[in-house]
């Protein structure tokens, strides 16, 4: 295939089509583990196209999201670590899709690099591919585009957008939410993909601070990279289990600005969620964070996820039977606190 697409002039300029070919060769075998029934073509055409199964909704909504995985990526290619990047690219967007009741469908990526070396593309690719099966998403399209003299030579960005399903009548508004409804948490892997400004900063690694390899015992073994670098936790089969046998009013995705900024977005006005600190369950990575940065608490519950990745708002009387199932679909899940009335939208007490 594409044996008689070459460029002389155009790879003199800095851009190898034929790398594009191959890396497109080595991602195949990754993107065929995603394929699922909603699926009409391989990879390779100019759109990806998707099969809809409407059977059983009266009316079907299209939910859409779309991030990227932000500077963590600095700490990939510092460690020249690239598999698992991708699967915090789909995470960030599907489990943003997830927080109205949407099943994702189907994924598409992009990737700018500065120069296309197809082992690597296809390394990012594999993380993606992952990130879609944990997800159940069809992975049906994307772009690697190469971009000499606006990038370093090995230095890339990646972004992506999903798309996901509910019935209309089933999107979950929080407009149900009532007064002593309770909140669960639902655990981190860790940093997740944001507050990575900050974390470059307290840990010096646009310098390849040595200390980043330095296993730590209160990370587990861990070094601090391998710490930072673990995958964001993709929440949307445990998540769709929850929502099929119990009255979920809320959900939210703890990313960038933490519980002060997230949490309030599945809170209606008039309404207060409570949050016990003392109930959250923080990861080590982020008290070694405070401490090496120096960072007040304040701050870090604004910035950080703390080891909550997810949560949700339940009726009390339907607490016990969400923390079985959020469990026995393998999450860390446990209550932190309750809906109470009030005029700020989250208490942090």
């Amino acid at each position: 295939m594409h044996n008689q697409s070459k460029s002389e002039s155009y790879a003199a300029a800095g851009v190898d089509i034929t790398a594009g070919y191959r890396a497109v060769e080595l991602m195949k075998k990754h993107i065929a583990r995603t394929k699922n029934e909603g699926c009409l073509d391989d990879v390779g055409g100019f759109g990806g196209c998707f099969g809809l199964n409407l059977a059983g909704m009266e009316e079907p909504v299209l939910v859409s999201g779309t991030d990227g995985v932000g500077t963590k990526l600095k700490l990939a290619i510092l460690m020249d670590k690239h598999d698992t990047i991708g699967i915090d690219c789909v995470a960030m967007c599907v489990n943003d899709v997830i927080c109205c009741g949407a099943k994702p469908l189907f994924f598409l990526d992009y990737i700018a690099c500065g120069k296309n070396v197809p082992e690597r593309i296809a390394e990012l690719v594999a993380g993606v591919a992952e990130g879609c099966v944990q997800s159940g998403s069809a992975l049906i399209g994307g772009e690697t585009a190469e971009h000499p003299g606006m990038m370093p030579e090995d230095e890339y960005d990646l972004a992506g957008f999903s798309v996901g399903i509910v019935d209309k009548k089933k999107i979950i508004d929080n407009t149900k939410m009532k007064e002593g409804d309770v909140v669960i948490a639902l655990a981190s892997s860790g940093v997740h993909s944001n507050g990575f400004s900050l974390v470059r900063k307290v840990f010096d690694i646009d310098n390849n601070n040595p200390a980043l390899y330095v296993a730590r015992e209160e990370l587990g073994g861990k070094t601090v990279a391998e710490a930072l670098l673990a995958p964001t936790k993709i929440y949307v089969k445990s998540i769709l289990a929850l929502i099929e046998k119990v009255n979920v009013k809320g959900i939210s995705h703890i990313t960038g600005g933490g519980f002060y900024e997230n949490i309030p977005r599945m809170i209606p006005a008039g309404l207060t969620a409570k949050i016990d600190k003392s109930a959250v369950r923080v990861l080590p990575i982020f008290d070694l964070i405070a401490k090496e940065g120096n960072i007040p608490e304040r701050d870090m519950f604004n910035t950080y996820n703390m080891g909550v990745g997810m949560s949700v708002v339940v009726p009390a009387a339907e607490a016990e039977k969400a923390l079985e199932i959020l469990l026995a679909h393998g999450e860390d899940a446990y209550l932190i606190g309750e809906i109470v009335k009030g005029d700020e939208q989250v208490i942090l007490a």
